[in-house]
């Protein structure tokens, strides 16, 4: 009995260490809020900040972080939820990030560093992926 021998591409092992490294970090979002019931303070600040309905975006948001964070590890659907991610980081940092700086820590506080790392991440997964789709 012969079992199937499944080559490793070398080349695509950087990429999978960045979409599996993007899913654990989007994932612990998803997956924290989830565990202790965030979705609902972080709704709330969304009706806040004038968005209708912000509890059902909030669940939204959260269930498109863990489903992403199961995908990316089982590199399925990877373009079409990183672009969802991509959408959704670019409102937080519109919201949030871009109004304290550029930085996280050190010389500011939550500013729009880490967003923008995780925003072009997702950019290159979902070209790759994309690219992947399409045979190049």
């Amino acid at each position: 009995m012969t079992f199937p021998v499944q080559v490793i591409d070398r080349q695509q092992i950087p990429l999978s260490i960045l979409r599996i490294s993007v899913a654990v970090i989007v994932g612990v979002h998803g997956w924290y809020r989830t565990a202790v019931a965030g979705y609902m303070p972080f709704g709330e600040w969304l009706e806040s900040q004038g968005i209708p309905i912000g509890l059902v975006v909030a669940i939204a948001v959260t269930a498109t972080e863990v489903l992403a964070s199961i995908c990316f590890v089982l590199q399925r659907l990877v373009a079409p939820l990183a672009l969802v991610l991509i959408a959704i980081y670019i409102c937080g940092v519109a919201m949030i990030h871009a109004k304290a700086g550029w930085f996280v820590v050190g010389a500011g506080r939550n500013g729009m560093e880490f967003s923008v790392l995780l925003i072009a991440s997702l950019v290159t997964l979902a070209v790759h992926d994309w690219l992947r789709w399409r045979g190049r």
